[in-house]
């Protein structure tokens, strides 16, 4: 046998890309699957399938014809149910098919944070209907934001203000709800300081965390990254705390090996003190987790392969100055191509671009990705951008 282990990829999208490439360098064997041909991560790995990831029926005869070692989900809309049936018929998922089926409905972390491991978290409710919106926004207060319970990449997310904006809210979060659920979740509205991404690893000899990543949002979605974040010990400590806890409970049936994005928001207080609120949880890569690929000797991806595949990983990891800027497209296109790289790594020596090779162009999809490295996370911010901005998508006219 030529390879280490077979992959299953399930979603091949930019990180399922950078994973590939990890595992491969590690000597893994990937199958690359999604629900259309030529995706990011399809053109690096070993073979191919296409299919919808909540078809079961299809889920299962992918496994069935690769008999992989591992089967790796990519993204949150996948037959949840099916992974908990391929477990209990002793194929791996990882990390676990508790961890794929708790984390791909926020309404099932939420509770598992809140009310079985008492995390700490923002004031929350569920609603099936826009008369159960206003009794939850009337008891937790505005503002809020409202979520679909199953959504991506902040798809249907948005600020509540007051009352008038509350029907726009729900039906903007059920029309872009993952899924047949029209459920949503809306939050207290947090007036934090920052947020930060804490990149945690669950492995064979225990539990790594990379330093911080601070991340700023638009629309629900990461624009720009940088590590090191800024953070007290106090505030560090007690977000290591939550992560490892938060991440042991997603064990399950499996071994729960694997890199974890568990993303927190931190209020400063006047005393200089901060609190930390459990936010979100990824059990796998995580978009904000990209400027790894400048910052640390062993990226995200490099990380999730290891702790996977069973392979050492290191107790701590450090991290260089750098940030990510994302490259989006405007809109709709199938025939598009990109100008000003040169412009972009000419700004500084340190400054690259990863193009993510997607076949379509969408309103605000993620088409690449500016990295940089500087003397401070700061300065890596403002290189970074200035290069994403230097990216150009040419469109062509005639295409739809």
């Amino acid at each position: 046998m030529s390879h280490i282990a077979t992959i299953l990829l399930l979603g091949s999208g930019e990180l399922g890309r950078e994973f590939v490439i990890a595992a491969k360098r590690l000597g893994a064997r990937v199958i690359a699957c999604d629900n259309y041909d030529n995706a990011p991560a399809m053109q690096m790995a070993d073979g191919r399938e296409v299919f919808s990831m909540l078809d079961g029926a299809a889920l299962r005869a992918a496994v069935e014809k690769h008999r992989p070692d591992l089967i790796v989900p990519e993204i949150e809309a996948i037959r949840t149910e099916m992974l908990a049936e391929l477990e209990r018929d002793s194929w791996r998922v990882v990390p676990s098919a508790r961890a794929a089926q708790l984390t791909m409905n926020r309404d099932a972390i939420r509770d598992l944070a809140a009310t079985e491991l008492g995390l700490v978290t923002s004031q929350y409710g569920y609603a099936e209907s826009l008369a159960q919106a206003h009794d939850v926004a009337t008891r937790i207060g505005y503002p809020l934001v409202m979520k679909p319970v199953m959504s991506s990449s902040g798809k249907g997310q948005s600020k509540v203000d007051d009352a008038a904006a509350l029907e726009a809210a729900w039906a903007y979060a059920v029309a872009n709800m993952r899924g047949d659920r029209a459920r949503v979740i809306c939050e207290q509205f947090i007036a934090f300081d920052y947020e930060i991404t804490l990149l945690t690893v669950r492995h064979a000899g225990g539990i790594t965390f990379c330093p911080p990543i601070g991340h700023r949002q638009e629309r629900g979605d990461y624009r720009e990254s940088w590590q090191p974040a800024a953070m007290s010990k106090g505030a560090l400590a007690k977000a290591q705390e939550m992560a490892a806890k938060v991440v042991m409970a997603l064990q399950g049936s499996g071994r729960g090996w694997g890199l974890y994005g568990v993303e927190f928001f931190v209020v400063r207080n006047a005393d200089g003190t901060e609190d930390v609120i459990f936010s979100e949880l990824s059990p796998r890569p995580h978009d904000t987790g990209m400027v790894t690929l400048a910052s640390q000797d062993l990226n995200e991806f490099d990380l999730h392969a290891r702790a996977i595949l069973g392979l050492p990983v290191p107790d701590a990891i450090i991290a260089r100055p750098a940030a990510s800027a994302v490259i989006l497209a405007d809109r709709d296109c199938d025939t598009f191509t990109f100008e000003g790289l040169v412009d972009a790594l000419a700004i500084a020596p340190d400054v690259e671009v990863r193009l993510f090779g997607k076949p379509v162009t969408r309103p605000w999809r993620r088409m690449g990705v500016a990295l940089a490295r500087a003397d401070t996370a700061a300065a890596a911010v403002d290189l970074a951008k200035q290069a994403a901005q230097a990216v150009r998508i040419v469109y062509s006219p005639n295409s739809d």
